[in-house]
């Protein structure tokens, strides 16, 4: 089947639509089996479309083979009259409405065509979080589909930061997540937790969809606050819908529930847009929790148990300082289930550690820095030096020369660097599409 045929196709579904819309006799029986036609019929050129691609002449030589046989760098595009139909499709399964329309699709097209890298790279985070999520949420008695709601918040960076100062995979203030019970101390800070953040956020979620007894009035306010919904439906005139309000919200708030109606899209049809995952490294089957009841650095951890001191800072991004300070309190640590006993073992030789902030041995290293971040290139100004650059661009003067194997401490206008800086597109992905 080629691609002029599905046009003419679609274009002929269009037109009976058209017809049905305009019927003089209102909700007849002929607008009914239009509606009817239409939809059984999409069904089908949805599927043609997708097949088209593993069998038309003109695709090119497959490198990667998949459920559609798409080649590697294939990027489909599809026309919207497919959106809506598997959005629609998509609708029936969450009490949370999900619609299509133009700022839907732009949202959709970011990230299957302009931030496509990102979305795969998401794609393979979600592989870890998503069973926290889920297990959370049930446990609440929320929908599932909330869990779609940390990728447009953090895109599953539990190190994502705004510029506001909100933090982790659920983007909590300093206060708002002191409400929830999340600590934050010179050492630690529970908003990075997993697990905890979740539980809050289910909570704060629970809250705003009793406040206002709608999923797109309570995903704004997540966004928004409160306040900022009130007061867009008292300038709106009383109305009580997310699109009747929305000309009156920030517009930031304007793009996150179009954003999240994506998201839920993207994952459901990442097979259709050829989305190949990137491999996150680590599953939460694969991991188990161990019980830390004195202080100790992470770092000596790793010594005794044979985890990459790497793997405990991702897996345990709650403890800021590499250091757990169990003394009034003891603390849960996520490790690799395969290392449990190993660490059972061998923990009595771990000693009790007293904090040393005059040591640098747990500075992350240049190499460390760069994870979640993108390269620039920098051209030094006058009057510029290392120090400077590096309270710039929130790193240390020692990544800088390492990142461009420099022994001096001399730097000169006009001098290229390699800098690499805290990626915005990880902390909200939504303003991309503004």
């Amino acid at each position: 089947m080629n691609t002029r045929l599905v046009i003419i196709i679609i274009s002929f579904l269009l037109s009976i639509n058209t017809y049905s819309n305009n019927s003089c006799g209102g909700k007849d029986s002929i607008a009914y089996f239009n509606k009817d036609f239409t939809h059984n019929f999409i069904l089908h050129v949805d599927s043609m479309i997708n097949n088209m691609y593993s069998t038309s002449l003109f695709v090119k030589p497959l490198t990667i083979k998949n459920k559609y046989g798409f080649s590697k760098d294939s990027i489909p595009v599809y026309a919207d009259i497919i959106h809506e139909y598997r959005m629609a499709k998509l609708d029936t399964k969450t009490p949370i409405k999900l619609e299509y329309n133009s700022n839907v699709k732009s949202q959709i097209d970011l990230y299957t065509i302009r931030q496509r890298s990102y979305y795969q790279k998401v794609l393979g985070r979600a592989e870890y979080y998503f069973p926290i999520f889920e297990e959370a949420l049930d446990r609440h008695d929320l929908p599932l589909e909330l869990k779609y709601l940390a990728v447009v918040e953090s895109g599953l960076n539990p190190n994502a930061r705004s510029k506001s100062g909100a933090l982790g995979l659920w983007q909590f203030m300093y206060n708002t997540g002191t409400i929830f019970g999340l600590r934050s101390t010179s050492f630690i800070d529970e908003r990075k937790n997993p697990i905890k953040s979740t539980d809050a956020a289910c909570k704060y979620l629970k809250y705003l969809h009793t406040t206002f007894n709608d999923w797109q009035l309570a995903l704004a306010a997540y966004n928004g606050g409160p306040g900022v919904v009130r007061n867009a439906i008292e300038r709106s005139g009383g109305k009580t819908t997310f699109w009747e309000i929305r000309p009156f919200l920030p517009k930031e708030t304007q793009n996150y529930v179009p954003a999240f109606m994506a998201v839920n899209y993207v994952f459901a049809y990442q097979a259709e847009h050829n989305a190949i995952i990137n491999d996150y490294g680590y599953k939460s089957i694969d991991n188990d929790t161990i019980l830390i009841t004195k202080p100790i650095y992470l770092s000596k951890i790793s010594e005794i148990s044979n985890v990459p001191l790497k793997t405990l800072k991702e897996l345990n991004p709650m403890f800021k300082k590499g250091y757990i300070p169990a003394i009034e309190d003891t603390f849960v640590l996520i490790i690799p289930r395969k290392k449990v006993l190993e660490f059972i073992q061998n923990k009595d030789k771990a000693a009790i550690s007293t904090y040393n902030s005059s040591s640098y041995k747990d500075l992350p290293s240049a190499n460390e820095v760069k994870k979640d971040r993108i390269k620039i290139t920098h051209t030094v100004r006058k009057g510029e030096y290392f120090h400077k650059l590096a309270v710039q661009y929130n790193c240390t003067m020692e990544n800088i020369k390492t990142w461009n194997n420099l022994d001096s401490n001399n730097i000169h206008s006009n001098q290229k660097l390699d800098i690499w800086i805290e990626n915005s597109i990880n902390t909200n992905l939504v303003t991309k599409a503004q």
